[in-house]
């Protein structure tokens, strides 16, 4: 056989073997390791993922796509099974989701508070420790320029936000005239107190992490009631099989562990922390 052939041969049959791996390389993505995470907007939007996630990839190769909805919608997308692990903070929410047997763990990850914002000239006058207090106060100076933009989206945040005005004995406030409900994340409600000089409840995470802040200030803070905690729990693969059970797990174990906590704290924002570990109480 003359070398001529022999090249016309290589050429031939495997050339077309080189394309094809060439092309199963660009389809395949670079990483066959994901899992989908449901958490809150609050999560998202001050930071924390873009801050945590590639630390985690780097130690096991996995990559993780967020889903940010408030802590009900996202513990809904688990519900369905589209979801591998969430990541939420309203604890009846998540009892309720672990008693129904979409979750057979619960663990503690971390805790910042929620504060009270508002007005810098606080036209309400609702500025103090007392969130109770100061709801009661907003409510009396309706129709004085004094709205609350609430989340209205079944959030973490907006949970907290009934059980305030539930201990403040304002029946049906989401239905009075000052009350704004958008339905929307923790950015866009801040957003939206901002551009009209309303007062709305926010997660201080994504407060910290709020650039767009106008006039607003921080008025009710220090509550023990505002204390704030998150939980993970990875989604029971007995009731959504097709959930990546190994994968989802090896995220909790990391967020809890030494390196996820550690990589929590060190989360800042002009030297100020975020979020409080609190794994260690588990």
């Amino acid at each position: 056989m003359s070398q001529v052939f022999k090249k016309w041969l290589v050429v031939k049959w495997l050339a077309p073997v080189g394309l094809a791996l060439a092309v199963s390389a660009w389809v395949m993505p670079a990483s066959a390791q994901s899992i989908v995470l449901a958490s809150t907007t609050s999560t998202e939007q001050s930071g924390l993922f873009s801050h945590m996630l590639p630390e985690f990839k780097s130690a096991t190769g996995i990559d993780v796509k967020v889903v940010a909805l408030g802590t009900g919608q996202a513990l809904d997308v688990a519900r369905r099974g589209d979801a591998d692990v969430v990541l939420v903070h309203d604890e009846a929410q998540e009892l309720k989701f672990v008693s129904e047997g979409f979750a057979v763990q619960r663990l503690k990850v971390m805790a910042n508070d929620f504060v009270l914002i508002g007005p810098k000239d606080d036209p309400a006058k609702v500025a103090g420790r007392d969130v109770v207090v100061a709801l009661q106060t907003l409510a009396k100076a309706e129709g004085k320029g004094a709205n609350l933009i609430s989340r209205g989206d079944k959030s973490g945040t907006h949970a907290a936000e009934q059980r305030y005005f539930g201990v403040a004995a304002i029946a049906d406030y989401d239905k009075k005239p000052w009350v704004k409900s958008c339905g929307c994340g923790m950015g866009p409600a801040l957003n939206m107190a901002a551009s009209t000089g309303g007062y709305v409840l926010a997660d201080r995470g994504t407060w910290l992490s709020f650039k767009n802040r106008a006039n607003l200030v921080v008025l009710v803070e220090g509550d023990q009631r505002m204390f704030n905690p998150y939980t993970v729990m990875p989604v029971n693969h007995k009731k959504h099989p097709q959930v990546k059970a190994d994968l989802a797990q090896k995220f909790v174990d990391w967020i809890v562990s030494d390196a996820g906590q550690k990589n929590i704290a060190n989360y800042k924002i002009n030297g100020q922390q975020l979020f409080f570990p609190t794994a260690k109480s588990n």
